[in-house]
């Protein structure tokens, strides 16, 4: 007996790990089993107890650096605290990377919520079937989300949710004070990034085709989300190349490199910029005519323990975690500020919109851009190598 109740106890926390049943259910049928009353005794008791004790892990992916830290602080933290279940969050190099693996291991093992870089990669997600379904009555928090920030994703699922949108930025220009003045900046606008005399001192994101081009589309005179010349846009991003000092590949070394003085202008993510500035660093910040915005979600992948991610997305969304981590991560939170009351540090964060309705930003088209991505994005590759 005690040998096919361990059998059985292996077999659901098996199903769980897998996300075949979440937690809740597992606890119902290790009850309905007579395993958590310790009716098989021993080894079974205590395996139980283990498993109420250990709760349920969360395996979470996300941007580093002071993003990281914000949601390990302010949300990851207390959460753990408050409901017995452990975040495992880590960093990735891009979400690019996380596809590639999930396809090539052929299970989500090891990978749960997604910290999602907005519409365009919501619906390539939800393309390659990753999408889950959130029950948003577990997730009351998000009656404060901006509609305007809702309104996308459910173009995309009209039925369901598969992640809730969390923060907001823009990938504006970082120049330093010392080298380029407010005037010159906002003279420049775009072409600031092609200087000529500051070849050398120049940098870019090596991370997002989508990225260059957008710029490349800005400084050739064309609108980003209809962009009738390619040829233009990329012997743009060749000038742009030419300049540079390297590409970046992270938000911390992206910080770095301004820090330290090695480049003197650079895109860049807004929130990052602030976090220059609160440190005493002359960086200035132009989000150009028409410059990228951007809005990030919690993607929640399809197989993932249900209940607890909802439970944490929940957390996460509770004021007064979202705004701590909105001045950790100096980026504005998706909370509407028409009803939810924000202080002046986050008043102050660049792109924040105080009507809540995000009309004065521009985001990514996903029909327009997903569309083109297999073969810019091999243009893009071929260029960043110097064709």
């Amino acid at each position: 007996m005690k040998q096919d109740s361990t059998k059985r106890y292996e077999k659901l926390r098996e199903r769980m790990g897998n996300g075949d049943i979440d937690r809740r259910s597992f606890m119902g049928l290790l009850g309905a089993a007579g395993l958590v009353a310790g009716v098989s005794g021993g080894i079974m008791t205590t395996l139980s107890r283990q498993a109420l004790a250990a709760g349920t892990e969360l395996n979470f992916e996300g941007w580093g650096g002071i993003v990281s830290e914000a949601l390990r602080k302010h949300a990851f933290d207390p959460y753990e605290k408050k409901t017995g279940n452990k975040v495992i969050d880590a960093t990735f190099g891009g979400e690019e990377e996380v596809l590639t693996k999930l396809k090539a291991a052929g299970s989500i093992d090891g990978h749960n919520i997604i910290h999602s870089s907005g519409i365009t990669w919501y619906q390539r997600w939800v393309q390659n079937g990753y999408a889950s379904e959130l029950n948003t009555k577990n997730i009351p928090n998000i009656d404060n989300v901006m509609e305007a920030v809702l309104a996308p994703f459910r173009a995309i699922t009209p039925d369901h949710l598969a992640a809730v949108p969390y923060d907001y930025g823009t990938t504006g220009i970082a120049y330093n004070t010392k080298y380029v003045s407010e005037e010159e900046a906002k003279k420049l606008g775009a072409d600031l990034l092609l200087k000529k005399d500051l070849k050398g001192k120049i940098g870019g994101w090596s991370g997002d085709w989508a990225n260059r081009a957008w710029y490349g589309a800005l400084q050739s005179g064309q609108n980003p989300n209809n962009i009738t010349d390619w040829d233009a846009v990329w012997d743009k991003v060749r000038e742009h190349r030419a300049l540079i000092l390297k590409y970046w590949s992270s938000g911390a070394e992206l910080m770095d490199l301004l820090a330290k003085e090695e480049i003197y202008v650079t895109e860049a993510w807004s929130g990052r910029v602030a976090a220059l500035q609160e440190q005493g660093h002359p960086i200035g910040y132009l989000d150009p005519e028409n410059g990228l915005a951007w809005m990030e979600t919690m993607f929640v992948l399809k197989g993932s323990p249900m209940e607890e991610a909802e439970e944490l997305l929940n957390f996460m969304l509770a004021p007064a975690t979202a705004i701590a981590v909105a001045e950790g991560q100096k980026y504005p939170p998706s909370l509407d500020p028409t009803k939810v009351d924000m202080p002046d540090t986050v008043k102050k964060l660049p792109a924040f919109d105080p009507t809540g309705k995000l009309d004065g930003l521009v985001f990514r088209e996903p029909d327009k851009w997903n569309a083109v991505e297999k073969e810019q994005k091999k243009m893009w590759n071929r260029v960043m190598k110097g064709a």
